[in-house]
């Protein structure tokens, strides 16, 4: 039986196609926003959103954020309305019935790069890019997926073939992705200074995109914090009332 076991087992590995891939473990990134009372590095959400607003936007969409939820990663008022009105929106119709282009305003959702997934698809070869508000959540790995997706993309290994206008990348489930590699370094000028290399969007575009999935973390965090207080603080009152209650019981 041990005989037929083995060579079942070596049969099983003999059939695996030619060119197959295992899939290869994320790397494991450090987060500002990691554990119980992680917060949101402001400076690289704001360096993250750059690098979706000048290069992610041309493909990917973020229907659920408005230009106004940016006040939550530290633009001020003045800021996002130069932001949104850099924007064309489609509003009406009007008096005559038409629709019409204007700047955009903080209540504008953030304008989609095509006006729907046909349009998506006819300019993409087919390709349908997701819409990018909640990618974090649904993603396994969430982060660490983003940021490894973007600096993923190698050469494929030899004697893997390749389907027409696939990239290789080392992290997409199959290693196949219509998606070309996105970023290279230096896409962006970052209006803070920080140097623009690849790691460093991939790391600042993953941690605006964690906010932008969950925008309240912060405060469910605070809020679970205060909960924890209470309870310990309860705790203490509650056993030295109970010391006190029966402390004449013998």
């Amino acid at each position: 039986m041990r005989a037929l076991a083995l060579a079942v087992a070596l049969f099983a590995l003999a059939v695996v196609p030619a060119g197959a891939q295992e899939e290869t473990p994320l790397p494991k990134q450090s987060w500002s926003f990691d554990g119980p009372f992680g917060t949101y590095d402001r400076a690289a959400a704001q360096r993250g959103f750059q690098v979706y607003e000048e290069v992610c936007s041309h493909c990917h969409s973020m229907n659920l954020l408005h230009y106004r939820d940016l006040e939550g990663i530290g633009y001020s008022e003045d800021e996002i309305k130069a932001i949104a009105a850099a924007q064309q929106v489609t509003d009406g119709p009007n008096d005559q019935g038409e629709m019409y282009q204007r700047p955009g305003r903080p209540s504008d959702a953030f304008v989609p790069p095509f006006a729907n997934p046909e349009a998506a698809r006819a300019a993409l070869n087919g390709a349908l890019p997701p819409d990018l508000s909640l990618i974090i959540k649904a993603r396994e790995g969430g982060p660490d997926y983003v940021d490894g997706l973007l600096q993923g993309y190698k050469n494929p290994p030899a004697g893997m073939k390749m389907a027409d206008n696939m990239q290789y990348n080392e992290y997409f489930t199959g290693h196949q992705i219509a998606m070309p590699p996105p970023l290279a370094g230096d896409d962006v000028k970052f209006a803070d200074g920080t140097k623009a290399t690849l790691t460093q969007e991939a790391h600042d575009v993953a941690t605006f995109l964690t906010w932008a999935s969950e925008p309240t973390m912060e405060e469910r965090k605070f809020t679970g914090a205060k909960v924890l207080i209470f309870l310990l603080v309860m705790t203490g009152v509650l056993y030295g009332a109970k010391r006190q209650i029966w402390a004449a019981v013998h």
